[in-house]
């Protein structure tokens, strides 16, 4: 696991914070530990410093040979031998008789003695240290009264410190497997996290190379980081699949673009060889000349309206129209066509105007785009029919064809940027993009049917103004 990044924060703040309060709790521990264990000592002498001693040595103890024999006769009484040791000490300071049987003839300095006789509050002291041996002891010195000596209770702290440090040693041992456990856990976590991530960045920096074939392995956890990696790899197919429509879109645009250059310079280069010795031959240039122009005109145009539509400045001029107007407009600019074509050109509208606020251009732009797509993929001895109808407030343009018609498939995706259902057809591939944004921001519908091999109809729907019904305009077929 690399020291960094997000392992070095979660080590930095979780497992440090983790371990300093672990470590603080073992401290507190310890010490309260510490504190029970020698507060207990300290009630253990306290409770034997009681007025019973006192009274015990006051009966029957006026000589030295009396306070002796009831210092003998306390020590072989006392039952709390095998915790404690009980000296007895006459009033000149000596240690006369000692629980453990050994005389004590040399007495090593007894604090808590001296404290006792010079205190003016208490008959008791305490003081925790070291014998000459080297045993650490709690001493509680209890005086007997005045002039009568004193009875001093040790009990060794050896076994005490013993006990403590046993537990301040397992509270530590606790406290580092904790610690231990939870950097063992939270390794494997962050590993699951890093490890992820890590693939992700290794995909990202693919993907900014152009590498859209990578793929993140996201299904070992089922959590937030395999959604985001099923979403990169999504990102990524869908990446792929733009790069791909996009190159597709660059050739297509070429070809089209390099047909008409081609016709120019072709035609171009024969009239200037030509010159003016041939009228006909020469009018029939320039006429290729003009239409393949008109044709560079509108991809150029095509491309222009595609550019404003994704940066969201396709601009509108409303202003009052009548789109059967328009329409009958678009429909006489491919008259010429049918009959050059050998396709019937079947139109039936409404004898009566279509009133609406738009932009008559782009209007004229959506017929003359689906009608372009119609004649485009219908062949000769087929049909196109435009027909027209007014329901209430919305008018129904339906433009149909006998052409080789969309697989379902392919339906739902017609009216995306740089799709086209048939490559071999000529044309870029965002005309119909154009066309359904136009239509929406006339608050308009783009419908499109179609069956393999039979044709399809385009319906676009627009929102009119009321207008009354009277009679129909009679059919032509052109």
């Amino acid at each position: 696991m690399h020291f960094n990044g997000i392992t070095k924060r979660w080590v930095l703040n979780t497992l440090g914070v983790i371990s300093a309060l672990l470590l603080l709790v073992s401290i507190i521990a310890s010490i309260a530990i510490h504190f029970y264990y020698y507060e207990y000592v300290e009630m253990t002498l306290n409770s034997r410093a009681d007025d019973s001693v006192s009274n015990f040595f006051s009966l029957y103890s006026n000589t030295d040979e009396q306070f002796e024999s009831r210092a003998r006769e306390f020590v072989e009484g006392f039952k709390a031998k095998d915790i404690m040791e009980v000296w007895v000490i006459d009033k000149q300071g000596n240690v006369i008789i000692s629980s453990s049987g050994f005389p004590v003839n040399d007495p090593p300095e007894m604090p808590d003695y001296q404290e006792a006789l010079q205190s003016t509050k208490s008959d008791t002291a305490r003081w925790t240290g070291k014998l000459p041996s080297g045993e650490k002891v709690m001493a509680l010195t209890q005086l007997l009264g005045e002039n009568s000596g004193a009875v001093r209770y040790l009990i060794s702290l050896e076994e005490v410190d013993s006990q403590v440090s046993t537990f301040i040693l397992l509270i530590f041992f606790v406290c580092l497997l904790s610690i231990a456990l939870v950097a063992m856990s939270g390794s494997f976590f962050i590993q699951s996290i890093v490890k992820p991530v890590m693939q992700i960045n290794e995909a990202a920096q693919k993907f900014a190379h152009g590498d859209f074939s990578t793929r993140i392995d996201s299904h070992h956890y089922n959590d937030e980081i395999s959604e985001l990696g099923e979403t990169i790899n999504y990102m990524a197919s869908e990446l792929s699949e733009a790069d791909r429509v996009k190159n597709d879109f660059i050739s297509t645009i070429s070809h089209e673009l390099r047909t008409p250059l081609t016709a120019i310079k072709g035609w171009g280069e024969t009239l200037l060889q030509v010159g003016d010795t041939d009228p006909t031959l020469l009018s029939k240039g320039m006429q290729v000349i003009i239409d393949e122009s008109g044709r560079l005109t509108g991809i150029v145009e095509e491309l222009l309206d595609f550019s404003r539509m994704q940066s969201g400045k396709l601009s509108m001029r409303l202003e009052k129209i009548d789109v059967l107007a328009e329409l009958d407009d678009a429909v006489f600019v491919f008259r010429e066509r049918a009959l050059r074509e050998g396709i019937e050109l079947i139109y039936n509208v409404p004898h009566l105007p279509a009133p609406m606020n738009g932009d008559a251009n782009r209007i004229k732009q959506v017929f003359v785009n689906i009608l372009d797509n119609a004649f485009k993929y219908t062949e000769q001895g087929g049909k196109v029919i435009v027909v027209a109808n007014i329901i209430d407030t919305t008018l129904e343009i339906m433009v149909g064809d006998t052409g080789c018609g969309i697989p379902e498939e392919d339906l739902p995706h017609v009216t995306e940027k740089f799709y086209r259902s048939c490559v071999s057809a000529r044309g870029s591939g965002i005309g119909l993009a154009v066309v359904d944004e136009i239509i929406k921001l006339h608050h308009g519908t783009l419908k499109i049917n179609s069956v393999v091999g039979e044709g399809t109809t385009v319906s676009v729907l627009l929102p009119i103004e009321p207008v009354v019904l009277t009679d129909e305009r009679s059919s032509q077929n052109e």
